[in-house]
């Protein structure tokens, strides 16, 4: 049981991590903007990484995501991937020569969150976009990790990425990647951390292996905080569409206040650029171009929150699929339990009446189990 630093409350739905509940951080988030922002760089410093986004008036830009970061001298970006040296950016990974990478063949179907509604999963898209009518038994999904990331979010699930050292023996290059697809690889997915701080080696790999796989289905797929560049956003698109793709956002909360205070960065670039791709949803709708997830935080993302993404989502287009995670306490909320089937039956009815009609819940061997 933790108690809440600014109303008193105690609950077992509050994290020591933050020490405020969820309805504090909502009302009153700017009066502990001082102890969110305390919270995130201590949680960095473990790992080496710039406590805040640097903002420095004589740095140099780094215009990759959405953090915009200005670089001091001397200084590394957000992701740890750029510095400036003699006003200079200088890219330790993340071009299209080196990435900060690793990869693995997952056997189809994996566990993709949009293993439900894509041609790996169901064999939508049948025969252009997916080798066979149901899933794709016999084939291989070229699980793509980059390991940086954009944000910083206390619940992460794949924290351990932050151990990685930047150096010449553990960046790869994109044909290195690229060389990985065989006549088995019926897609290739990025995820990680995230993608958007590598995106020019990803696209990169993209190419080259389509190349390779020229006249047969390989689907480029994405899962991303969706904080890139809009004109590497506009290269995925491009990438996904003409290939059977997807671009899966993980859409992490509504309230600003809260994404700042659980991911560490503002969610404004996510919502502007799934806004821009919805728009491109009728040039494909089979299989799905756009998919939407949230993982169900417990104390934190709520009914309110997943409502308020569902409507958002559904104004844009409610044949979006919307897939709603079960949560594992990991990383910095290591305190908290799993999702509880009560939560996620609450989340489920909010997506449908805020009009949406692809809801799915992933990860349900979670839904209320013990932690061991």
């Amino acid at each position: 049981m933790e108690r809440c630093i600014s109303c008193g409350t105690q609950s077992k739905l509050i994290t020591q991590s933050l020490s405020l509940c969820l309805n504090c951080i909502r009302k009153q988030f700017h009066q502990w903007t001082w102890h969110l922002q305390r919270i995130h760089a201590e949680s960095r410093n473990k790992f080496t990484l710039p406590a805040i986004i640097p903002v420095s008036k004589t740095g140099v830009s780094c215009n990759l995501c959405g953090n915009k970061c200005k670089i001091g001298e001397n200084e590394r970006g957000f992701g740890g991937l750029r510095s400036n040296k003699d006003q200079r950016l200088v890219h330790l990974a993340g071009t299209a020569e080196k990435g900060l990478v690793s990869w693995y063949h997952d056997p189809l179907p994996t566990n993709c969150v949009a293993r439900w509604t894509c041609p790996a999963g169901i064999g939508c898209g049948f025969p252009k976009y997916a080798y066979r009518k149901d899933a794709e038994y016999g084939y291989y999904n070229l699980a793509v990790f980059y390991e940086a990331c954009s944000f910083d979010c206390l619940f992460c699930q794949n924290w351990h990425f932050r151990n990685a050292a930047i150096t010449t023996s553990n960046t790869r290059t994109a044909e290195e990647l690229a060389a990985a697809v065989n006549s088995r690889t019926a897609c290739i997915c990025y995820f990680g951390g995230d993608p958007s701080p590598q995106l020019p080696h990803a696209i990169a790999v993209s190419r080259l292996a389509l190349q390779k796989a020229k006249g047969r289905i390989l689907r480029i797929c994405w899962e991303t905080n969706g904080s890139m560049n809009r004109s590497l956003l506009k290269k995925m698109l491009d990438l996904s569409l003409n290939t059977g793709g997807c671009i899966k956002f993980d859409l992490k909360a509504w309230n600003e206040g809260l994404h700042l205070a659980l991911s560490g960065v503002s969610n404004h670039q996510t919502l502007d650029n799934f806004r821009w791709l919805a728009q491109f949803i009728e040039k494909r709708s089979n299989p799905p171009l756009l998919i939407a997830s949230t993982l169900l935080v417990p104390g934190y993302i709520d009914e309110e929150e997943i409502f308020q993404i569902s409507k958002f989502i559904a104004s844009l287009n409610p044949e979006i699929p919307y897939s709603l995670l079960a949560f594992y306490p990991d990383f910095e909320m290591g305190d908290l339990p799993t999702t509880s089937r009560q939560l996620a039956r609450e989340c489920l009815n909010a997506a449908h009446r805020a009009g949406l009609k692809k809801v799915h819940l992933g990860n349900i061997h979670l839904l209320d189990s013990i932690k061991g």
